[in-house]
């Protein structure tokens, strides 16, 4: 996700306490967002009728969905990989910006470890945003109950089909996703699912629920890769708009995965 010129931080003398206060819950948003549930701008795809070979209802496009996660969860050992994170915040007091390049490592069932490379930038959002995003993902990755509360199933979400497209000669059903219950760690919007692997590699939505009076509107534009038989986050883009004119940008680029799968073949990506 050309990385832009990032902005030191403001004299302690400017901005006054108060903004900085309001631009760091604006921020600290962006973790609960980025780190619970993948949200974004609703889609205005027009997709196509699905021919005849990919006629399956929604309920059994999301049984497979499901199904096929639980087993490439089960199969998938540890993984290795690299992580550029940048922030931007513009608007009113100020201007701020912060970049961090962390090593990550995954081992089943759900042990990561989120290691920071270099960092550069505003002291206020690399202490107190980016150090907490990576925190509370570590935190978060063994957590059985999170994960099946926000998990992309039926128990969470209804799912309805708009219909099919093609993307780089992959056939992809493109379904609308509407939470069940009115929480903030969980999403509304569109996701298209590969038709022959039932794995997602895009979502846009937005927050089931807006996670606070000061957001005005919250993005997200997620893709994901496919590595061997896995899929993998690939970019993720979160728009936060504030209700004085603020508007933040977090970028999450993921790069050089390595994968050791449970037949005990080990997959690269650069």
């Amino acid at each position: 996700m050309a990385r832009p010129n990032l902005l030191p931080d403001a004299p302690a003398s400017s901005p006054p306490k108060r903004p900085r206060v309001h631009v760091l819950a604006i921020l600290l948003i962006i973790i609960t967002i980025t780190a619970f549930a993948v949200v974004g701008s609703c889609s205005d795809v027009a997709p196509s009728s699905c021919p005849p070979a990919l006629a399956l209802t929604a309920n059994e496009i999301s049984q497979r969905l499901a199904a096929k996660n639980a087993e490439r969860a089960r199969r998938l050992v540890s993984f290795e990989g690299k992580r550029h994170y940048t922030i931007e915040y513009s608007g009113f007091p100020s201007a701020y910006g912060a970049q961090m390049h962390v090593d990550t490592s995954y081992h089943a069932p759900g042990t990561k470890k989120l290691t920071i490379v270099s960092e550069s930038g505003s002291r206020l959002i690399l202490n107190h945003v980016l150090h907490r995003l990576i925190e509370s993902e570590e935190e978060s990755a063994g957590d059985d109950a999170n994960r099946n509360a926000i998990a992309l199933t039926s128990d969470n979400y209804q799912f309805s089909l708009r219909g099919c497209e093609m993307v780089a000669g992959r056939d992809l059903y493109v379904m609308d996703v509407q939470p069940l219950r009115d929480n903030k760690f969980l999403y509304r919007g569109t996701i298209w699912v590969d038709a022959q692997d039932f794995a997602v590699v895009r979502i846009d939505a937005e927050p089931a629920r807006n996670p606070s009076f000061w957001t005005k509107r919250s993005a997200i534009h997620h893709q994901y890769q496919k590595i061997g038989d896995f899929y993998l986050p690939a970019f993720n883009e979160t728009v936060t708009e504030t209700r004085l004119g603020g508007h933040a940008v977090l970028t999450i680029r993921y790069e050089s995965y390595k994968l050791n799968s449970s037949g005990g073949k080990r997959i690269a990506e650069n």
